[in-house]
């Protein structure tokens, strides 16, 4: 008989959010002649390696990153390992600068030192560029200690939206931060190539995937407006150019899911619009599913999760053929590409939502959880011993019994 295993997911009294795995041992016990009883007993077990992931974007955030990261660690509890991610949340913030809603850690390296060493880790992933991950890098550095990171935005590109910075400047700090890593996990082979052009040489491959139950195709009735439906969904902020969006040729109703720093504005300008707010779950997917096509118009986006989700829904994406679309996309398939988005979002519309469902259904997020698993490394400290060592990356949790 197997063991019970039990995954929870809770707030460890505001240390962090972690990941338990529970297991809990069986016993049989068989009578011999004579009365005589022997005991046998199968315990199992499980080598848990404790993974820990500093993100300066965590819940209560709504993006890309922390619906990356949440179903990351959820599928990494399901295969064994406990799991601790590290956000903002745990630390004193502030606002972030023309982006309110988003709180950053002020002067983490102490608080975050206590959390590291209270958690001990067997692995630990830096996540994001911001002050928790470059207080985690400047711990794990100064001991010694091996980790990985994840390139998850096109910062340069987001500063540049916002201050005349030069993009050299910004990818520079960028690549300092990175190259300490033992691997930088990218999500796909567009910004691999972009990456690696600009002087990155520790890349790897962490794709992306989507919860095909929850996205799924449903009534289109949903929505009681004027066909065919062109629907954004995400963040309302300048680097995603949703004007792009609401100024293309469109002949049906426009529909904008999601909020941001740049939502007073755009509902002022755009009154026929209507927008719709954040939605969550159920709700956010059967919002999706309504639409009639789904409009990608980012230019900065290093993936694009929705889009995946939206293909999921049966609902074709009309984007711009740049970074993140043309690895996710296939033109006159799941979608539509052109650097005319309104002829785009009229050509998606022919797109058959059958195979959107299908290219959604083969990006599941527990192959993109094992490849992250892949990748991290163990947290060994430098010195005589590693070098003689081969670099071993973690691997699944092995099951073995217990010696009595």
């Amino acid at each position: 008989m197997s063991p019970d295993i039990s995954v929870v997911l809770r707030d460890d009294d505001n240390h962090g959010t972690v990941l338990k795995l529970s297991c809990r041992d069986h016993q049989s016990v068989t009578k011999k002649g004579n009365g005589a009883r022997s005991r046998s007993r199968r315990e199992h077990a499980y080598r848990v390696n404790r993974i820990l992931i500093v993100s300066d974007a965590w819940f209560p955030l709504t993006n890309g990153v922390v619906t990356t990261l949440a179903q990351t660690a959820g599928w990494l509890g399901r295969f064994g390992h406990e799991v601790r991610v590290l956000g903002p949340a745990q630390f004193r913030t502030v606002s972030c600068p023309s982006y309110p809603e988003i709180r950053v850690a002020l002067l983490p390296g102490r608080a975050l030192a206590r959390e590291i060493e209270r958690f001990r880790p067997q692995a630990l992933h830096i996540a994001t560029e911001g002050p928790l991950g470059w207080a985690a890098r400047r711990y794990c550095r100064r001991r010694g200690m091996r980790f990985t990171t994840s390139y998850h935005t096109q910062f340069p590109q987001y500063l540049r939206s916002r201050l005349p910075l030069p993009l050299w400047s910004s990818y520079a700090a960028l690549r300092c931060f990175h190259a300490a890593a033992q691997h930088c996990m990218v999500s796909t082979d567009t910004v691999h190539r972009e990456l690696w052009a600009r002087g990155f040489r520790n890349l790897v491959r962490w794709s992306r995937g989507v919860d095909t139950q929850l996205f799924r195709p449903r009534g289109k009735d949903f929505l009681s407006l004027p066909r065919p439906i062109a629907a954004y969904v995400g963040r309302l902020a300048v680097e995603k150019n949703v004007d792009a969006f609401l100024q293309m040729p469109w002949r049906g109703s426009r529909i904008v899911i999601g909020d941001g720093p740049e939502r007073a504005r755009l509902q002022a300008q755009y009154p026929q619009v209507g927008f719709a707010g954040y939605r969550f779950g159920e709700d956010l997917a059967a919002h999706l599913a309504a639409a009639d096509v789904m409009v990608f118009p980012s230019r900065t986006d290093t993936f694009g999760l929705v889009n995946l989700e939206a293909m999921a829904c049966g609902v074709p994406v009309a984007a711009y053929p740049v970074t993140g679309p043309i690895d996710v996309i296939e033109d006159g398939v799941t979608g539509a590409l052109d650097e005319d988005l309104g002829r785009a979002a009229l050509r998606a519309l022919a797109i058959e939502p059958r195979a959107c469902r299908e290219r959604a259904l083969a990006s599941g997020w527990d192959a993109c959880t094992r490849e992250f698993e892949s990748h991290l490394v163990e947290c060994l400290p430098s010195g005589t011993a590693l070098h003689a060592t081969p670099r071993r990356a973690l691997g699944r949790p092995a099951q073995r019994p217990i010696a009595r």
